[in-house]
C-alpha cells in the first residue's frame, strides 16, 4: 500500500489535505505529522529559523523511517525549508503551493497573493518568482494582508475572519489577472466569493494531485 506522510504546523490543514487525499488518493495510508509550535515559532520570530528547519527535517527523518513513500509538506510558511532538505531525505518531498505557483505563473503577469499573515505571504510570493523564472516568464506581484483577519480569528470570531479576507480577495481580484490565496485553510472560502473575473487558485487540491503525479512517477 502507498504510503503518504504529510507534516503539519497546525490542525487547520489536516482535515483539507485529508479531505483531497481521500478524493484523489484513495487508496493510499496516509500519516499526518502535526507540530502546532512550528508555526507559532516562524511567526514568533518573522521568519523561517534553523532551529525550525531541524525540526523538520527530524520530522522529514521519521516519516521516512515509516516507510512513507512520499512526504507532502503542508504549510508554505516553512516550504523553503524544503528545498535544503531534500538532499539529506531520500524520499520525495512535494511541496503544497508549487503546482498552485507555477500554474498561476501561466496564466498571467500580474499576480496577486492573500495572506492574514506575513510570515506565510513573503514565502509564498517568493515561490511564485521563482517558479516564474524557471519558466522565463516575467510576472508582477502584487502582495495583500488581510488586515485584522488573522487577529479576529484568534479572538475566536471566524466569521469577520472569513469577511474581511473575502473583501481582500474580492477587491485585488479586479487588479489582477490571478489571485492565489498564501494559505491551506483559505480554500473553503472559494465557494461563497461569487463570480470574480480571475481564477482564484488554493494549494490543496493542486498539491495533491502534485503528489498523486509524483507517485505515478516513481
Amino acid at each position: 500500500m502507498t504510503t503518504i506522510a504529510v507534516i503539519h504546523t497546525g490542525p487547520v490543514t489536516v482535515l483539507p489535505i485529508k479531505e483531497q487525499l481521500s478524493e484523489l488518493i484513495a487508496h493510499a495510508r496516509v500519516i499526518n505529522i502535526m507540530d502546532d509550535s512550528l508555526l507559532n515559532d516562524v511567526r514568533a520570530a518573522g521568519h523561517l529559523t534553523p532551529e525550525v528547519a531541524s525540526r523538520i527535517y527530524s520530522y522529514m527523518s521519521n516519516a521516512q523511517a515509516m516507510g512513507a513513500d512520499i512526504i507532502l509538506n503542508a504549510c508554505s510558511s516553512v516550504g523553503e525549508a524544503t528545498d535544503s532538505l531534500k538532499e539529506f531525505i531520500r524520499t520525495p518531498i512535494v511541496k503544497i503551493d508549487e503546482s498552485m505557483a507555477e500554474e498561476a505563473s501561466a496564466i498571467g503577469p500580474r499576480i496577486g497573493v492573500v495572506a492574514t499573515v506575513s510570515t506565510t505571504l513573503d514565502p509564498t510570493v517568493r515561490l511564485i518568482r521563482r517558479k516564474a523564472a524557471e519558466f522565463g516568464r516575467t510576472v508582477e506581484v502584487t502582495e495583500r494582508i488581510a488586515e485584522g483577519a488573522f487577529e479576529a480569528l484568534l479572538r475566536g470570531d471566524g466569521v469577520l475572519h472569513d469577511e474581511i479576507l473575502k473583501q481582500t480577495i474580492v477587491a485585488l481580484a479586479d487588479q489582477v489577472d490571478v489571485v492565489v490565496l498564501a494559505q491551506v485553510s483559505m480554500a473553503r472560502l472559494i465557494p461563497t466569493l461569487g463570480k470574480l473575473r480571475v481564477p482564484v487558485l488554493s494549494s490543496p487540491r493542486s498539491g495533491v494531485e502534485a503528489v498523486r503525479r509524483a507517485l505515478a512517477a516513481l
